[in-house]
């Protein structure tokens, strides 16, 4: 049993979105299926909205929500509402002033999540309430939760409203409002007939869910701190499941014998100190207080293992010489591992101890990379699903735990060494900024995105290269390291000619390495997550088809695959390439262009490869009577160093025309060029 599919409409970005998740069972075809999602995606795109809306429903009792929740697009509703209730109010036909109600009802945003949970064949638990379909075949239901107007609160909730000239009056009494009359309900909702459903009376997700939320550690102390026992206040809550688990006879043995312990201390304590407290204890008479008799007071102490366990127990790590170091003497990624881990078996215990097995085991793992190091980041993605099974081994008899995970992060040394199946793209749109959540499992999958072929070179590259592409703003593919060392350094001597109002130093961008054949490979992808990207690449010139090397005005063809793909001709020539336009190196998306070497000049000679464009945009770097541009960039055997050499030592230098033309169409571009029609979430989902 797994939830499948998350759909969310109208809470903060999350407008309208559906997120599947992956889970660790027999319908999936690949050999090692993972259980865990993978969130990415740039700042401010959605990702906290996510968690935090799992964290109202599953950690309060009643979900409860304010105006600022609401995505913003829906605010105008509320105004649009209030004049629909205006005219219902003038209307004296009754049947008339129903049907008005229900209107403003429709009008007025509800924020709503509708889960999609997959069963088997077995024992249904929590979930059978849920289950309302006949067919004998579905194994899946829907619960939708929504936080939305009480029916009887429409007359309160526009009453005594006469500011509507001024918005900010209006939305500050909407806000109260909201809190005072809108409730959250649950219902059931047939999988196969939407107009099946089941309204039930008690709000209880929380049942239905075992598992919860691992925050971001950005807050563990170092030793300049305090100290706090942070890590050690975790076994309390472990000691609790502990005790709680029916079938643990073995641990909860060990349990009693800790009360036992425990007992001895408290009949020494009231038995021994009892006396002595008498003389610390003051007298009430010496108040004088007419009427106030002495209480006698005496005391009676109570120990409890679980308390000590949470606020007197501190992890403590063995010295060498017999000294004892205190946990934050350990370095702060050591920490945030053994809080991780901890975390996981605080939760594994707590669903190994309920006596009503939840339907859905779901953990929150929020930014798990705060404070590792990158190669660390990448073995706590691998190591999770063997920490599942190593629990399920050693501590439930190998029954599996069927948990799910969420992670979000910003570490592409995390996303990258994920499975291409399990990542799940959040970006934005801008006015009003909403998210959409493009599904990599599903982009992989449909035929249209032809991203199938690619997917073993794309995933090994990124992986090796720790591009991050699923963090920027935009990108710029580059042929090798010349280029590498000296693009920056090109953006800067560019951007001091203040061509743009915005720009490149004040936004994020990525620059990744593909090596002269391989730009084209990444186009499908780019495509897919909508990526403004600037491809910068050499024209590659060839006499024959048989490939021999040569100056570009003597070349026939080009060798560059990712050129002659791009124009969609296998057999366009140099002099063909040269008098394209920049509008016409654009694809039609508007947000892809392909920059190569041109003349510095019109009629000018026109290099083959970077270092000679280079050395043709700057006259200074004299040739000698004989030479040609082409000659000397062949003597280049040590691209770092001639491109060291101009990042270092020499600043005086001019950037050649096609990096130029290139970067000044770069530094503007932005997803709203993009001339694809509008995305919608069933275009990156799978169909059901």
């Amino acid at each position: 049993m797994y939830l499948r599919k998350v759909e969310v409409e109208n809470f903060r970005l999350l407008q309208n979105v559906t997120l599947n998740l992956e889970a660790k069972t027999e319908d999936r075809s690949e050999e090692n299926p993972s259980r865990t999602t993978v969130i990415v995606g740039r700042n401010n795109s959605g990702k906290t909205s996510l968690t935090e809306l799992f964290r109202r429903l599953l950690e309060d009792k009643q979900p409860s929500f304010i105006l600022a929740d609401f995505s913003l697009s829906t605010h105008d509703n509320f105004m649009k509402a209030y004049k629909l209730y205006q005219d219902m109010e003038k209307e004296t036909d009754q049947k008339v002033k129903e049907e008005k109600k229900k209107d403003i009802l429709n009008q007025l945003p509800s924020i709503k999540v509708r889960l999609t949970i997959q069963y088997g064949d077995y024992d249904y638990g929590p979930l059978s309430e849920f289950i309302i379909d006949l067919n004998d075949d579905c194994k899946e239901t829907q619960i939708e939760i929504s936080y939305q107007l009480h029916d009887d609160k429409i007359n309160y909730f526009f009453s005594e409203i006469d500011n509507t000239d001024i918005p900010e009056k209006f939305y500050r009494t909407i806000d109260k409002r909201i809190s005072e009359c809108y409730k959250s309900s649950m219902k059931a909702v047939d999988p196969n007939d939407e107009s099946n459903q089941k309204k039930l009376e008690s709000l209880k997700p929380d049942k239905l869910f075992n598992g919860g939320f691992i925050n971001a550690q950005r807050g563990i102390v170092d030793v300049t701190n305090k100290d706090i026992n942070q890590l050690g206040s975790i076994f309390g809550a472990i000691l609790k499941s502990v005790k709680s688990d029916p079938n643990d006879t073995k641990d909860k043995d060990m349990v009693r014998g800790l009360e036992i312990e425990i007992e001895k201390v408290e009949d020494t304590i009231n038995s021994e100190f009892k006396e002595r407290l008498k003389t610390i204890i003051p007298n009430f008479k010496l108040f004088g207080y007419p009427g106030l008799d002495d209480p006698n007071i005496i005391t009676d102490t109570r120990l409890n293992v679980e308390s000590l366990m949470k606020s007197n127990t501190k992890i403590i790590y063995d010295s060498i010489y017999g000294s004892n170091l205190p946990e934050t003497y350990s370095g702060m990624g050591v920490r945030n591992l053994i809080f991780i881990l901890l975390k996981l078996f605080e939760f594994f215990s707590k669903y190994k101890s309920s006596e009503t097995v939840p339907c859905v085991n779901l953990i929150f793992i929020e930014e798990p990379e705060a404070h590792l190091h990158p190669q660390m980041q990448e073995v706590f993605i691998n190591q999770l699903d063997k920490i599942c099974d190593e629990f399920a081994n050693k501590y439930n008899n190998k029954i599996p735990w069927p948990v799910q995970f969420i992670i979000t992060t910003h570490s592409s040394h995390l996303a990258n060494q994920a499975s291409f199946e399990s990542i799940r793209y959040f970006h934005t749109t801008k006015k009003p900024s909403i998210t959409q959540i493009k599904d990599l499992r599903h982009g992989l999958s449909n035929p249209e995105n032809n991203l199938e072929k690619d997917r073993g070179f794309l995933h090994k590259y990124m992986t090796l290269t720790r591009c991050d592409l699923y963090f920027a703003d935009k990108t710029v593919l580059i042929e090798g390291i010349t280029e590498r060392l000296l693009l920056r350094k090109m953006i800067q001597m560019i951007e001091s000619e203040n061509f743009a109002d915005s720009p490149l130093s004040s936004q994020y961008y990525s620059i990744v390495e593909v090596g002269g054949f391989y730009a084209h490979l990444f186009m499908n992808l780019l495509d897919f997550l909508e990526l403004p990207a600037l491809i910068i690449t050499d024209i590659d010139s060839i006499k024959e088809e048989n490939g021999e090397l040569c100056q570009v005005s003597e070349g026939k063809y080009t060798a560059n695959p990712t050129i002659k793909k791009w124009f969609d001709n296998n057999d366009i020539t140099p002099e063909e390439l040269i008098k394209k336009s920049t509008s016409e190196k654009i694809l039609s998306n508007g947000i892809h262009c392909i920059a190569y070497q041109v003349p510095e000049e019109s009629g000018g000679i026109c290099g083959r490869s970077f270092e000679e464009a280079f050395i043709l945009a700057n006259p200074q770097l004299k040739l000698t009577k004989d030479e040609t541009a082409y000659e000397r960039a062949k003597k280049i055997r040590k691209k770092s160093d001639f491109a060291l050499k101009y990042l270092i030592e020499e600043n005086s230098w001019n950037v050649p025309r096609y990096i130029k033309e290139g970067l000044h169409w770069f530094v503007k571009v932005t997803r709203a060029n993009l001339k694809l029609p509008p995305f919608s979430a069933e275009s990156a989902q799978p169909k059901d």
